[in-house]
């Protein structure tokens, strides 16, 4: 039976394919458009969908949007009442697109999924089912995870009406605990703070995060005292005095600025000791929040593992503090989070919940082969592309490949690596990934001004093989979809240094460092990928033969793009980037390209303006 489930109209648009429970393939639309979010029909994901699993849109059984749009339409009704006459200008803009499009969502998702079956007629089309929000990013946590029985934990912006749900998951059923309502919602909260920050929503939260460390938690008491009222059981209300997002365009407003001294900042602009202290400070009140959650959900169900999804569960930081602080043995975050994997939880409700299919559990291992679901591309096709576009490369074979390319790390070259599917979710995890020396200590600024072309706080994350994780960091656990924070172990912390960063206004004195500078944050922790010879085996390769010539088993690890360009797909997307900035070599599977030895794009000047740079 394959079932076919989407996400669309919203942010992050996806389709995955589910064979007989099985994740054959999933991909976010944002990878084939080139346009980041994309929030529209995943019609290239479908069909990449569909050629994966060498499958027609008819022989689908079911197809499965992943929320329900009239109960979204109905808290947006009951909203805009509670707030009347507020919310006029919101109102406004918002009803003609409902009015058109959303309020006859099964009438546009049956002429869209059209496009992909002309043979088709709309009573003939398979047929189309709705999931809940909330459910499908529960189903995306539970169903795949490693664990017969657990309870999850979803946290995101808003779905329907939930912000946050708890589900207990046993077998192939889903049972719904509790759910706090909108407007009162932790992923809000964070989002109010990246607008204020000068950071775009939806995107910038993990900016947000990653400046946080940079600032003193000074407006932890202001939050409590005028925007949360948090229980001690992790439950909690706003106060909607200070936000805007119930009634006008904006997420704050001017009692917002009131408390934190001032209007907010302006994108680009200068960031200051303000913005870093907000940032810690937002931060750290989402912890407390998530940690509690935590507590109590073991408490009321006394389940020793718990799943997360949803946006908030992004927060790396928070996660890592609830595997080390929390009640739990075991803890699994979906690497698709956000609504991108409401698509994959829309798809496992249908085979679980609607056909009540059994569910199978493999101890240890979860079912969403470490993520790598979307396309691939075979040697042959590389070189013909190389070929057309002539581009001088060598073909090595995988002893000399691994060889080399250890060799050109350990020289401190920066290196764009294409190998095997792209990755599901946000983080590049050694399919499309920019690769360094995180020994190196140039390593950060060069990747974030001469690669990346972004903000010089930003971290880097290492990929580490698991069996050597414990080495350098305090976790001993699975780590593989780059969702954990943990501190750099104590005997792998150098004395501070000091330096001066101009961009963005940062001054960055007293900078901790360690053996790994390149990927150890200004607190001594680091956001981890554990690399598994089972799900990456050339990766897995790369790690160790780097190991071999260094002693050192962890690389930098960047997903393979430019500021405001999604990850890359094909090796085209590779290649362009790779010859828009100042990496040093490109592996495309088994193609080698020095950079030294290639000719200028023509014709290619003003790229950057193709990005919209947040």
């Amino acid at each position: 039976m394959n079932i076919l489930g989407i996400s669309a109209f919203y942010h992050d648009s996806a389709a995955c394919l589910v064979r007989d429970g099985e994740i054959i393939a999933a991909a976010q639309e944002e990878r084939f458009t080139r346009k980041k979010h994309d929030p529209g029909f995943p019609h290239r994901a479908i069909d990449y969908c569909l050629r994966e699993g060498q499958i027609e849109l008819k022989d689908v059984r079911h197809l499965v949007f992943y929320d329900k749009p009239l109960v979204k339409f109905e808290r947006l009704l009951e909203t805009y009442l509670a707030f009347a006459p507020r919310g006029v200008q919101s109102f406004v803009a918002a009803m003609p697109v409902w009015l058109k499009e959303k309020l006859l969502l099964k009438s546009l998702l049956q002429k869209e999924f059209l496009q992909h079956a002309p043979d088709l007629t709309t009573s003939s089309l398979p047929q189309i089912l709705f999931s809940e929000h909330h459910e499908s990013h529960a189903a995306s946590a539970f169903f795949p995870s490693p664990y017969e029985k657990a309870v999850v934990l979803c946290m995101d912006g808003v779905g329907e009406w939930a912000t946050t749900s708890a589900w207990l998951g046993q077998g192939n059923t889903l049972t719904p605990l509790w759910e706090i309502p909108f407007p009162h919602s932790i992923g809000l909260l964070y989002s109010a703070f990246t607008y204020y920050t000068g950071f775009k929503v939806n995107s910038g939260e993990y900016k947000v995060m990653g400046l946080a460390p940079y600032g003193e938690p000074k407006y932890v008491k202001a939050i409590y005292e005028h925007l949360l009222d948090l229980k001690p059981d992790g439950t909690f209300r706003l106060n909607m005095e200070y936000f805007n997002y119930c009634t006008g365009l904006t997420m704050t407003g001017g009692k917002f600025d009131d408390v934190f001294g001032g209007p907010p900042r302006k994108p680009e602009s200068k960031l200051t000791q303000r913005e870093m202290d907000l940032a810690r400070s937002v931060q750290e009140v989402t912890e407390e929040v998530m940690l509690r959650l935590s507590r109590t959900l073991h408490r009321e169900t006394g389940v020793d593992y718990m799943c997360m999804a949803g946006g908030v569960a992004l927060n790396c930081v928070g996660n890592g503090r609830i595997l080390r602080e929390g009640p739990f043995k075991g803890l699994w975050i979906q690497p698709a989070a956000g609504d991108a994997g409401g698509a994959l939880g829309a798809a496992l409700t249908a085979w679980h919940q609607y056909e009540q299919q059994p569910r199978k559990v493999t101890s240890g291992k979860d079912g969403i082969k470490g993520s790598y679901l979307g396309p691939c591309h075979s040697n042959e096709e590389i070189e013909a592309y190389l070929k057309k576009v002539d581009a001088p490369y060598v073909r090595l074979d995988e002893n000399q490949l691994y060889a080399r390319v250890a060799e050109e790390l350990a020289a401190g070259k920066v290196v764009g690596w294409l190998q095997g599917r792209m990755e599901f979710g946000p983080r590049a995890l050694g399919g499309r990934s920019i690769l360094g020396d995180a020994r190196n200590r140039d390593m950060q600024s060069v990747m974030n001004l001469k690669i990346k072309y972004r903000e010089s706080f930003r971290p880097f994350a290492p990929s580490v093989l698991r069996e050597r994780v414990s080495d350098y960091f305090v976790l001993d656990a699975d780590s593989p979809y780059m969702l954990l924070v943990a501190p750099v172990v104590e005997k792998r912390r150098l004395p501070v240094s000091s330096a001066q960063d101009g961009l963005w206004g940062i001054e960055l004195l007293n900078i901790p460092r360690s053996d790994i500078p390149a990927v150890t944050h200004l607190d001594y922790s680091a956001r981890i990928q554990t690399v598994h010879q089972d799900t990456n085996p050339r990766y897995y390769a790369l790690l160790k033969a780097f190991e071999a010539k260094t002693g050192h088993a962890v690389l930098v690890n960047t997903s393979f793009n430019v500021r405001g360009e999604p990850i890359v797909s094909t090796p085209e997307d590779a290649y362009r980037c790779f010859m828009r900035t100042e990496m040093d070599v490109l592996v495309l599977e088994n193609c080698v390209l020095l950079k030294a030895d290639q000719k200028p794009l023509e014709g290619d000047s003003d790229w950057k303006k193709e990005f919209e740079l947040d």
